[in-house]
């Protein structure tokens, strides 16, 4: 039966999984800009991820803020347990958010070498950390080491295998999901090479993030047993689907079939997020706190699901637009001489 409380839930989790997908593509860039090699090597790897998410990469992140208040306002003593317990990694992880858009901002307008490649690192190194972290907190919360009253251990409430396992593999998952897109970004551009480049790392990193995914089963059967039961029960299907997911993304890329690579690589990160989330249910908190105990009063609740629909009419047209608008060349002023043009970093070391 769906409840006021199951629906803010559910429009919850529908902003994890948004930002999962648009923000972890967004982080993944910063794993392909880390290991892209030095200044002449990595100039196209990192043209092209400063055209990709330039035009996105701050409303990528609006997600994050939507999930944020729509947890402290809906269900606001399980945001307060979680938030005197997980501080620690959220606080790194939110460092690695600012410092990595800043970075991303000053690298471009950098006068000397030294300058950039300084901002260079930084944004890639918190590009890195930032999803590791957040994976963190989502595994700490799967894993029932929140406790309902908050203040729990500061440390060993993250540093843990499922928590520790799930940082991995939001790492992995993010890296996979931006190759894939910029493999396509790269080849919709004309730049065959670099999408030959972009797709070889796009098939090892899929490889390995497949293997961790999976390899991550072993513990959480022993250490996150209500999960563990969730993700073998109802939601086996939905896991199933993201192994699918990620096979299709392999064998597209590997064929070259690069726009539908891009929806298979969607569905496969999506699925690993819902398995979690269908996983988890009913609780909050795993073994504390359940939905329909955690929520708040009725008339917030409701408000909550009027103030999603409306934001659904205004602002899902507006980013669905942008989005458009930057797989359109004569918006985003790509045209036939832009895979000439020279990124920074050639440009600073001639």
């Amino acid at each position: 039966m769906m409840t006021v409380e199951f629906a803010v839930a559910a429009a919850l989790f529908a902003g994890v999984l948004c930002y999962a997908v648009l923000g972890g593509a967004d982080f993944g860039s910063g794993f392909h800009d880390l290991t892209a090699g030095g200044s002449h090597r990595g100039a196209e790897v990192r043209t092209l991820i400063d055209q990709s998410i330039g035009p996105v990469w701050e409303a990528n992140h609006v997600w994050l803020i939507y999930v944020l208040v729509m947890w402290w306002t809906g269900f606001p003593e399980s945001f307060a347990a979680a938030m005197t317990t997980l501080y620690v990694p959220l606080v790194f992880a939110l460092v690695g958010i600012v410092l990595r858009g800043a970075s991303f901002a000053f690298r471009k307008y950098s006068e000397t070498l030294w300058q950039a490649r300084l901002f260079g690192v930084v944004f890639a190194t918190s590009s890195v950390l930032a999803p590791f972290f957040l994976g963190t907190i989502a595994g700490a919360l799967a894993s029932g080491r929140v406790p309902e009253g908050g203040n729990g251990d500061a440390w060993a409430s993250w540093i843990a295998p499922t928590p520790l396992f799930t940082g991995a593999i939001s790492v992995g998952t993010c890296a996979f999901l931006a190759g894939t897109f910029l493999t396509a970004d790269a080849a919709r551009r004309g730049q065959r090479a670099l999408a030959e480049r972009m797709r070889r790392r796009s098939l090892a990193v899929g490889a390995v993030t497949g293997a961790v995914v999976f390899a991550g089963l072993i513990p959480i059967e022993h250490d996150a047993p209500t999960l563990w039961e969730g993700l073998m029960g109802r939601a086996a299907p939905v896991v199933a689907l993201s192994g699918l997911g990620g096979i299709a993304t392999l064998v597209l890329l590997w064929r070259r079939r690069f726009g539908p690579a891009r929806g298979t690589a969607v569905v496969a990160v999506a699925a690993v997020m819902a398995g979690w989330g269908i996983g988890q249910y009913p609780w909050v908190l795993v073994d504390q706190v359940t939905i329909a105990e955690a929520a708040g009063a009725p008339a917030t609740m409701q408000g909550l699901l009027v103030a999603v629909g409306i934001a659904a009419v205004v602002v899902g047209p507006a980013l669905g637009y942008l989005f458009y608008l930057t797989q359109t060349p004569q918006w985003n002023g790509q045209s036939e001489e832009e895979p000439k043009r020279v990124h920074w970093s050639a440009r600073l070391d001639a």
